[in-house]
């Protein structure tokens, strides 16, 4: 008795998941032309070739090394906080990511040193809010230093120890 009403719950998400899929799964809108005999698909689909082609060229930078950023509070450093950064680019500037990186580190030290004192880091510093506005932040930095061929900043890693 006691492992059928678990049974049955998980039967029952099973299929209402299974039917919202269906249910929610995007229309494809398929027009024959009757004098060419041809078919032509509806836009979500062109679009979402479009978006895989798009994603197909960009490609993912890890920063050599990791970022230590002090938190200090009543003139004392208080904890630590370690993280690692990565860059979505376009495969053509890697090399003049790699020959500017000391810039680039020098303006994403900055932006965390200021997140830092702002209190970005104090209590729940990974809510979801918080490390979106410090990506922004990094990102405005990164194409500052670089221009518009960086398009996104990845958190990879990120860790406080406290003193």
């Amino acid at each position: 008795m006691k492992l059928l009403f678990p049974l049955i719950l998980a039967l029952l998400g099973t299929g209402i998941g299974a039917g919202a899929g269906l249910f929610l799964a995007p229309e494809k809108v398929v027009e024959d032309c009757k004098d060419d005999g041809c078919q032509k698909a509806d836009k979500k689909s062109e679009d979402g070739k479009a978006s895989d082609e798009k994603e197909e060229e960009l490609e993912y930078l890890r920063l050599q090394n990791q970022f230590v950023i002090p938190v200090v509070r009543d003139e004392l450093v208080r904890s630590l906080v370690v993280m690692s950064l990565s860059l979505e680019t376009v495969p053509e500037a890697v090399d003049t990511i790699y020959a500017r990186e000391p810039k680039l580190r020098d303006a994403f030290l900055r932006v965390l040193f200021d997140h830092a004192y702002m209190g970005g880091f104090d209590g729940a510093f990974t809510e979801s809010g918080r490390l979106s506005l410090l990506r922004v932040a990094l990102l405005e930095a990164a194409q500052a230093t670089l221009g518009k061929d960086v398009s996104d900043i990845l958190i990879t890693d990120i860790v406080r120890q406290e003193m």
